[in-house]
């Protein structure tokens, strides 16, 4: 099911992709970044797509207006909220798998920002669609960790890894986040009033991120550690590093997404292989005659 979708923050990470993926779905697409009336650009949408995203250092001053004019927009149109979600809600010691159903005790201020608008959205009586995921991976730089520390190491075949190599981490490709989007928007009728899905997206340990970048690159490289002495020593005047250091539990505690609601909704859906999007995100090709399986074959055996 097809319709209008009013998409705020196309500009951004999730918002550049969720606009294509709507277009290339066969949507009517409007576009709403900042400015402007809100309640007036909606009318007429079936869906509102939030993408939009403050720096760490304005989430606590700016999410609870912006989560506000959402609901009153969709609350006027009638439409449903799509809105992607992170893995900031758990809190140290949550277990490795993450479902809907685990608790969500962070304490941290970013954390805090993000329950308080997930709760206004649970609470508005708005019909809301909750996509959860993991850390992003872009098809181009876009500022996320992937891009920003680990891959500036790569021409020495290294990959700077924030936690112990060994915790498995959650991640999404943007693409693949968005075109789910897509498909939970086209069934919300048939969903729950508020229906919150995580998107397994991919489950990797340092080491096997490691991996999968030797594979999208066809030659080795291995992880290791980053040192956090430098933003830990920038915390106190920097608010950026201060926020990164305080979501540091979240690369040595192990988790993944729980896979089985998105399973049972969109039991057909084709992820991307982890080496296809990595090397999508380096601007590499990988030779469609060596199969990406045969690649890692060979990499093994040259180990």
């Amino acid at each position: 099911m097809n319709g209008k979708v009013l998409v705020l923050g196309a500009s951004g990470r999730f918002g550049r992709h969720a606009e294509q993926a709507f277009k290339t779905a066969g949507w009517q697409v409007r576009c709403f970044d900042r400015g402007g009336d809100l309640v007036r650009a909606a009318r007429g949408a079936d869906v509102i797509v939030n993408g939009w995203n403050p720096p760490y250092a304005r989430w606590q001053a700016e999410l609870p207006d912006q989560t506000e004019q959402i609901i009153a927009a969709a609350k006027q149109a009638r439409a449903t909220v799509l809105a992607p979600a992170n893995v900031y809600v758990y809190g140290p010691g949550s277990p490795r798998v993450l479902r809907e159903t685990t608790p969500h005790t962070a304490t941290n201020p970013l954390a805090r920002a993000r329950k308080a608008a997930e709760m206004a959205l649970r609470s508005s009586g708005v019909r809301v669609i909750l996509l959860r995921a993991g850390d992003f991976l872009d098809d181009r730089a876009s500022g996320n960790w992937f891009d920003r520390v680990m891959i500036k190491g790569l021409s020495r075949g290294r990959l700077t890894y924030p936690g112990p190599l060994d915790a498995a981490h959650a991640w999404a490709w943007l693409p693949d986040l968005a075109r789910a989007a897509v498909q939970l928007a086209g069934m919300r009728r048939r969903l729950r009033p508020f229906e919150e899905v995580l998107f397994p997206g991919y489950t990797l340990t340092g080491k096997e991120l490691a991996e999968e970048v030797s594979v999208a690159l066809d030659r080795r490289i291995r992880a290791g550690r980053m040192s956090w002495l430098p933003l830990r020593a920038m915390a106190p005047v920097w608010p950026f590093a201060r926020h990164l250091v305080e979501m540091r539990y979240l690369w040595s505690m192990p988790h993944q997404l729980d896979a089985e609601r998105f399973n049972e909704l969109l039991p057909g859906f084709r992820h991307t292989a982890p080496a296809t999007a990595l090397a999508s995100a380096l601007r590499v090709d990988i030779d469609p005659h060596k199969p990406v399986a045969r690649q890692a074959l060979a990499l093994d055996q040259r180990a």
